[in-house]
């Protein structure tokens, strides 16, 4: 298994005072994870008791998508800058 250099660039996690929680992971990396064109891995996640309500990822195989609630829909990566605010965008959507 070969492994691929990766910087983080940003790691935060709050709990807010309902409970729900809002975590933010991104990764630059050598090379993109496919079939994503772009060179960072993330995961920014918001939720409560374990139920998902915002979730935006790229894994291998499925590339950049979200979920709002249990909808799953592509996602249009452009920059870590608009995907942090597509993010807090659907977060303050969801409140």
């Amino acid at each position: 298994m070969q492994y691929v250099k990766a910087r983080l660039l940003v790691r935060t996690k709050e709990v807010r005072g309902d409970g729900s929680i809002v975590e933010v992971v991104v990764w630059e990396l050598a090379e993109p994870v496919p079939p994503s064109a772009d060179r960072f891995k993330y995961r920014l996640y918001y939720g409560a008791a374990g139920v998902v309500r915002v979730r935006y990822d790229n894994e291998r195989g499925k590339g950049d998508h979200r979920h709002i609630g249990e909808r799953e829909e592509d996602y249009r990566f452009t920059t870590v800058d608009r995907l942090l605010d597509d993010f807090e965008r659907d977060i303050s959507n969801w409140s």
